[in-house]
């Protein structure tokens, strides 16, 4: 019972890595869109949808590169195995 506690500890804390970096990569995407000026793209008034549109913007684009990250790091992990002598 003990190793499978480890495993599903494990998933656990993988699980919290990847919301804590998909979170942390959307505030940054967030934090650099504000630097585009969104509302010469838009009809006058609208600001509500500008706003929608930077939020929506910003976990597109930070999922995708928290995303990239995290399948990257895994990656590089399972690289040594190219060179494993059991292939």
């Amino acid at each position: 019972m003990g190793m499978g506690t480890n495993i599903y500890q494990t998933m656990g804390v993988q699980a919290g890595i990847e919301i804590f970096s998909h979170i942390l990569f959307i505030a940054i995407a967030f934090y650099a869109l504000q630097s585009v000026r969104l509302e010469v793209v838009f009809k006058k008034g609208k600001t509500f949808q500008i706003q929608l549109m930077y939020i929506l913007l910003s976990i597109a684009l930070g999922y995708t590169v928290s995303d990239f990250l995290i399948d990257f790091t895994g990656l590089s992990r399972q690289l040594p195995y190219i060179f494993s002598k059991y292939n």
